[in-house]
């Protein structure tokens, strides 16, 4: 397995106890998938991907990447965040060369990756202008353009299009395929929207909340992954039923509290 997440837990103490966030978490996932872990609030999402990311430490179990177990951040995985966090003062090319930077990576070199990328993204001429210049979508190619150059193993992505109006989501949802099938990069990404999961990822690992565990794995497979398969009722059937099961793990949730 490519990317692996072998019993893994997740604990916080606080004032009122110990809260259990993540419980024997298991994932096995191959290089060139594309995976999405869905859960409803409390599912423990977000601690999920830091664990994955090396942000955060679990309190058992481990996080491998290609053979090697998780200790940290690291250039094997490149992450992306619902927020772009760009620099402002920053040229594009900029921002796209600052990872690369921070490695020690010669001017030269890290102009050319950094460039190669903005073209994959489709920002080439973008690359002198500031941020603010851009629109959301551009901003979130710039980010994914930065995650990428320093060419990682595994993209990681915190329900990046969260923050996006429904068009510009929907163009970044074909963008997203298009540069996965390019690349055939690994990229693992958490979101609350069924309909973003179903449409972009071969696996779906639906997680059940309070303590977040892994419910269900749905294999994902569609006839085309143009908008129109939308209306299919294939499409349909993958997302009611996941709509079900979080529905139904989100009330059992509720009912502990």
């Amino acid at each position: 397995m490519f990317l692996e997440v072998n019993s893994l837990n997740k604990q916080f103490e606080t004032a009122k106890g110990t809260l259990v966030v993540l419980k024997d978490i298991d994932m096995q996932i191959e290089q060139g998938e594309f995976i999405c872990a869905v859960g409803a609030s409390g599912s423990g999402k977000s601690t999920l991907l830091r664990q994955i990311a090396g942000l955060d430490r679990p309190t058992t179990g481990e996080v491998k990447v290609d053979g090697k177990t998780v200790h940290g951040p690291g250039p094997d995985r490149g992450m992306v965040f619902q927020h772009y966090t760009l620099y402002p003062w920053m040229s594009v090319q900029e921002n796209t060369e600052f990872g690369l930077k921070l490695q020690g990576v010669p001017k030269a070199v890290r102009r050319e990756q950094a460039s190669y990328f903005l073209n994959v993204v489709g920002l080439t001429q973008f690359a002198q202008s500031l941020p603010k210049a851009l629109s959301g979508g551009m901003k979130q190619r710039v980010a994914i353009a930065r995650a990428l150059a320093s060419e990682p193993k595994v993209l990681l992505m915190d329900e990046p299009f969260g923050a996006l109006d429904i068009h510009t989501k929907e163009s970044m949802h074909e963008f997203m395929l298009e540069l996965w099938q390019r690349t055939g990069i690994t990229i693992f990404m958490i979101t609350h929207d069924v309909e973003e999961a179903v449409f972009l990822s071969n696996r779906i690992f639906a997680l059940g909340a309070r303590p977040g565990t892994v419910r269900k794995v749905m294999q994902i497979n569609l006839p085309d992954r143009s908008q129109m398969v939308k209306r299919h009722s294939i499409f349909h059937d993958y997302r009611d039923e996941l709509m079900d099961l979080l529905r139904k793990h989100g009330q059992e949730a509720l009912a502990v509290v």
